[in-house]
């Protein structure tokens, strides 16, 4: 989908990705909503983008704010071409996680994605096209180490895109997940610092997987690939690579996560009894995913 005349929904826009993104839809001739919990963030992207953006703020895992906010946008700037489903959290660590952490959670990054399709995709089907952009991250593919309700949130955000792209893609429906390792944003530098173990383990995972990237450089990638249609987005193309290998042999990819764990903790890695079918030891494990 060209974005030039289209009206976007960016949520998380008030900074990250979500604010790069939003940049770039308005550079490239789009006109955006800025959607953020954070009043300010919002207020001070879409008050520097000018007249093609506006801000809205609240929680947009609540159903009743995504319905105000498209109608503001249909109201402002008409039907809702893109939503871009990129506010996320980290959520808890371990698991001495609690269930208000996992709430939090799964409304944030996955029943916040379920809610916004809910209302968007009708009125897409009557229209014939309509693109949805789902923010998951290479730890729905892989795994974070430390963050456990945050690899199994981007999981399920990652499986929800699927889906949707699925069951839609054949009626007009563009669906297109963004699965990056580390981008230069609040949610790898302090998101995960808790001063416990495990959210220092889950930031140095990130930081040693490869290169962490700037919000705009993950931006001009998000465009580029809707324009085409892609469905996987990949800033950091080794994802592929370990995803591949992952895929390939599941035991030996586990054990040589467990020992890239080790490593970053400073302990001694004690080998792994070979699962049935695997000959000798594990080669070095992929890098585990990352936070947007």
């Amino acid at each position: 989908m060209d974005i030039a005349g289209k009206v976007a929904i960016v949520t998380g826009g008030g900074a990250g990705i979500g604010e790069a993104i939003a940049r770039r839809i308005a550079l490239g001739g789009g006109k955006v909503v800025v959607a953020d919990l954070n009043e300010a963030g919002a207020n001070r992207v879409a008050e520097s983008i000018g007249a093609s953006a506006l801000a809205v703020a609240g929680d947009v895992s609540d159903e009743s704010v995504l319905r105000a906010m498209i109608e503001r946008a249909e109201s402002e700037f008409g039907p809702v071409d893109i939503f871009f489903a990129n506010a996320g959290i980290g959520g808890g660590l371990g698991l001495e996680s609690t269930d208000e952490q996992w709430d939090l959670a799964l409304e944030v990054n996955v029943l916040a994605h379920v809610r916004a399709a809910r209302l968007l995709v009708p009125k897409w089907l009557e229209r014939g096209t309509g693109y949805f952009v789902s923010t998951a991250s290479a730890a729905g593919l892989l795994t974070q180490l430390g963050s456990v309700p945050y690899a199994v949130t981007k999981h399920a955000a990652v499986g929800f895109a699927e889906w949707l792209s699925v069951t839609y893609g054949n009626r007009g429906i563009g669906v297109s997940c963004l699965c990056p390792m580390g981008v230069n944003t609040a949610l790898l530098n302090a998101g995960f610092e808790t001063g416990d173990s495990a959210g220092a383990l889950a930031s140095k995972a990130v930081r040693t997987a490869g290169a962490v990237l700037e919000p705009a450089e993950v931006a001009d990638l998000v465009i580029e690939a809707i324009g085409v249609g892609h469905f996987l987005i990949l800033p950091h193309p080794q994802v592929l690579d370990m995803y591949r290998y992952k895929g390939a042999d599941y035991d030996r990819w586990i054990a040589g996560m467990r020992r890239f764990q080790d490593a970053l903790l400073g302990r001694v890695s004690h080998p792994s009894r070979p699962a049935p079918g695997v000959v000798g030891a594990a080669p070095q494990a992929p890098r585990p995913g990352s936070p947007e």
